[in-house]
């Protein structure tokens, strides 16, 4: 019950990272339901929030999956819509959208008839978990049901399908325009830099191996900042002033990885440019810290951090800074970007972890853009069967 009125909520995911996310209120799907023991439900009673991101690309997804929608629902003769203004349903998705769950901000006014509204899911996976709380309501609420007709792969009778293809925003970023940094050190000079060279060094443009020591054979630079077991933050804020100086070729976007990270350095490129670089963008696989005590989201850098230009001065400039050498860097930015009101984005396509820490429903869904570790696996085999594209595929 959402201020007194049954409601049926359905979430559209647009994280933005796919023109090819496919998601419709299927006409043949409706028909189906009709034969079901259920009523059909008109629109008048289904909440639509489309999850978005606070970023100009995700803002123009966002509309053109509203519209898709409105223009369904008109064929099905459901909808009229009038002035964004809507007070009543207004109410409605506030509640919704804001019940329980702080950090969640809703940024439109959905329509009449068709409660059509956006919210701003900063910490999406925290959202779920939020939901599913809000809907067991301590033990007195239904259970959680799945339903056939919500698809992860298109067949008949699907209400909604999900890929997570490339999106098609032009042509690609040009390899001159992505400066890469691998970030190494010594003891996997001999053990993880040619497995880099051996597979996606090739598609960059520009790279730089950054390690503790000087290394003419592969060739490194030492920034002068020691080797730390854990953390790198001392090392990788040394990348982010060496951007900005003249000492590298002038980008409009640089890419931090680690030295076992396997990349796709043409789909990233591909994926860059529905961005904006003259917006300060932040991306990568986001996770979060503390959410539930006013933390912060971060891009993890196991599967690679992608900032603008933008992004890197306006954080070098704001003078926020490593609390040691060896801190968590990509927490320390996330922190940071935070402070400074810089939205941290989320793309399904970058990944933490190896192709076998994840179903392999979800990653054949995708043109997955990196993956992470060497364990117990044999990278170059890794990358040639996930990563490596002989011919290009297609969006669906």
């Amino acid at each position: 019950m959402v201020n007194g009125c049954k409601v049926i909520v359905l979430l559209l995911l647009w994280l933005g990272t796919s023109a090819g996310d496919k998601y419709a209120l299927s006409a043949n799907a409706a028909e189906h339901q009709e034969h079901t023991a259920h009523r059909s439900v008109g629109l008048e009673e289904v909440v639509l929030v489309i999850q978005s991101q606070r970023n100009s690309y995700h803002a123009r997804r966002g509309v053109q999956r509203k519209m898709e929608i409105l223009h369904q629902a008109a064929e099905l003769g459901q909808v009229s819509p009038l002035p964004q203004n809507s007070p009543a349903s207004a109410e409605k998705t506030q509640s919704l959208c804001s019940h329980k769950t702080n950090d969640i901000k809703n940024v439109t006014v959905p329509l009449h008839g068709l409660y059509l509204s956006f919210c701003l899911f900063f910490y999406f996976i925290f959202f779920f978990f939020k939901i599913a709380l809000y809907i067991w309501e301590e033990g007195n609420g239904p259970e959680l049901t799945a339903v056939a007709e919500f698809c992860t792969e298109p067949r008949d009778n699907c209400a909604t399908t999900f890929t997570t293809y490339l999106p098609d925003c032009g042509d690609s970023v040009s390899k001159n325009n992505l400066f890469v940094a691998v970030k190494t050190c010594q003891k996997f000079h001999s053990e993880r830099v040619p497995v880099v060279k051996a597979t996606w060094e090739k598609d960059a443009g520009f790279l730089e191996y950054y390690s503790d020591v000087t290394d003419a054979s592969i060739p490194t630079i030492s920034l002068g900042v020691p080797n730390t077991e854990r953390g790198h933050c001392g090392k990788t804020f040394a990348i982010l002033r060496r951007f900005l100086s003249k000492a590298v070729p002038k980008t409009d976007w640089l890419l931090i990885v680690d030295d076992d990270t396997l990349m796709s350095l043409p789909r990233l490129r591909q994926l860059l440019r529905c961005y904006d670089p003259k917006e300060a963008v932040i991306l990568g696989e986001r996770y979060g810290y503390r959410l539930v005590q006013n933390g912060y989201s971060y891009i993890t850098g196991g599967g690679g951090m992608v900032l603008s230009r933008v992004a890197v001065s306006r954080l070098v400039s704001s003078g926020c800074s490593c609390y040691r050498d060896d801190a968590p860097d990509d927490m320390v930015l996330g922190r940071c970007f935070t402070s400074l009101g810089v939205p941290i984005t989320h793309s399904p396509l970058f990944h933490q972890a190896r192709p076998d820490d994840y179903s392999e429903t979800l990653i054949s869904l995708q043109q997955a853009i990196s993956f992470h570790k060497h364990w117990n696996m044999d990278p170059v085999a890794v990358y040639k069967q996930w990563l490596q594209d002989e011919h290009p595929r297609d969006e669906l």
